[in-house]
């Protein structure tokens, strides 16, 4: 299913029904489900939280004496399918594999990706470019999203990266995400050829860093081989 679209109806739907009522506006609407006077206007124009629950949407159904179906559900916004209709002569659905777009944070998310079912897309990558790229099965692809600035101007906030998860030990210097608790870090990682310790770092120098840091008690969880970035 895309949620996102799904989501993004619910925030319109919502804001028009606001916006058309005599009596009430985004603070008392906030009241309505227990929240502070900013967080229905923050949901609507900002997105965050990303959906209201579905208490907090019952009760504005309620309220307003809406059918309960009026916001949508899931299941009207199917994930688009690759198709060969409409395109050019040259391309085949057969050289492209699709990864799962997970609705998880690098840097400020819990779970590892095979804990997490949250996949709201899928992303299409060509078969001879993973070749080139990596020796990762399909299922050892995942597409997550990075959060804050710390590996900046390499990462952006919001950007999408591609993750081998079948590299869970450092073998080479790159871009890893790591496990730390219940945290998810987007760290570059380097070995020493001498000692094998390894050099944890933000690439933005305004974030510490960590040297001599033994690989294996590291918890990788996979090397970033891709970033997609919205303009």
């Amino acid at each position: 299913m895309d949620y996102n679209r799904y989501y993004k109806q619910i925030r319109e739907k919502l804001d028009h029904l606001i916006r058309t009522s005599a009596a009430e506006d985004y603070a008392s609407v906030s009241a309505l489900i227990g929240k502070n006077h900013a967080y229905i206007q923050q949901y609507i124009k900002r997105g965050v939280p990303k959906c209201l629950n579905d208490l907090d949407l019952a009760k504005i159904i309620d309220h307003f004496g809406l059918a309960a179906d009026y916001f949508g559900s899931p299941a009207d916004f199917p994930t688009p399918s690759v198709s060969g209709e409409n395109l050019p002569g040259d391309f085949s659905p057969d050289d492209y594999v699709l990864v799962n777009v997970y609705d998880i944070h690098a840097a400020a998310g819990a779970g590892a990706f095979a804990e997490n079912n949250d996949i709201h897309n899928r992303l299409a990558f060509r078969k001879s470019w993973i070749r080139t790229s990596s020796n990762a099965t399909p299922e050892s692809l995942a597409v997550i999203t990075v959060s804050g600035d710390s590996m900046s101007p390499t990462l952006q906030d919001g950007d999408h990266i591609l993750v081998d998860m079948s590299e869970r030990q450092i073998r080479n210097d790159g871009i890893y995400v790591l496990r730390n608790d219940d945290m998810l870090l987007v760290k570059r990682v380097s070995i020493n050829p001498v000692t094998k310790l390894c050099t944890i770092k933000s690439d933005n120098p305004q974030y510490d860093s960590w040297s001599d840091c033994e690989p294996d008690a590291l918890d990788i969880l996979g090397r970033i081989i891709w970033m997609g970035r919205k303009i």
